[in-house]
C-alpha cells in the first residue's frame, strides 16, 4: 500500500497536509511547523517504510478507545534525526510530538474528526499488512516551498 502526504499549508504554528492511498484522497494530516526536520519540526520530506505496532503512549492512557487503538499504530521506520514518529489522532500540532495526525475535517491549524479518520486509516492499513503488501508513505513538501 502506497501512501502519500502532500504538504499544502505552512503556518507559524503547524503544517496541514492531504493524505492519499493509492492516488486517493483518504483524509487531512497536521504535523509541527516546518522547520529544521528536528524535534519540534514537521519530519524531512521522503520515503518511509510502515510497520504496525503498539505505542506504549497510548497503551498506557486511561481512555479506553485510546488504549484499544494504541495497540496498533502506524510507526514510520529510519525517518533521519527522529525515533518514535507515528500516524495516530489528535487535533493540534501539540498533540503531536513529532508524529503525523490525521483527521476529516480541518481548519488554520486545526484538524477535526481524528478518531474517525484514524480508525479508518487503521484499518485499511492492518488488511494491507495482514495481506502481505507493504506499506510505504512518501512525504512531499508543497512545490513552491523556497520559492
Amino acid at each position: 500500500m502506497n501512501l502519500a502526504l502532500q504538504r499544502i499549508n505552512l503556518t507559524a504554528n503547524s503544517t496541514c497536509g492531504n493524505l492519499f492511498i493509492d492516488n486517493a484522497l483518504e483524509c487531512w494530516t497536521l504535523e509541527e511547523p516546518h522547520a529544521s526536520g528536528l524535534s519540534g519540526s514537521c519530519i524531512q520530506a521522503g520515503t518511509y517504510n510502515i510497520t504496525l505496532g503498539p505505542s506504549p503512549k497510548f497503551e498506557g492512557s486511561s481512555d479506553p478507545w485510546e488504549r484499544q487503538m494504541g495497540a496498533n499504530v502506524p510507526h514510520l521506520m529510519n525517518v533521519p534525526n527522529r525515533q518514535f514518529i507515528l500516524m495516530h489522532w489528535g487535533n493540534t500540532a501539540k498533540d503531536t510530538e513529532g508524529c503525523i495526525l490525521v483527521g476529516l475535517g480541518h481548519s488554520v491549524d486545526f484538524i477535526s474528526q481524528s478518531r474517525a479518520a484514524f480508525t479508518d486509516l487503521i484499518g485499511k492499513m492492518t488488511i494491507a499488512a495482514n495481506s502481505g503488501e507493504s506499506l510505504t508513505l512518501e512525504v512531499l513538501d508543497p512545490p513552491n516551498l523556497g520559492s
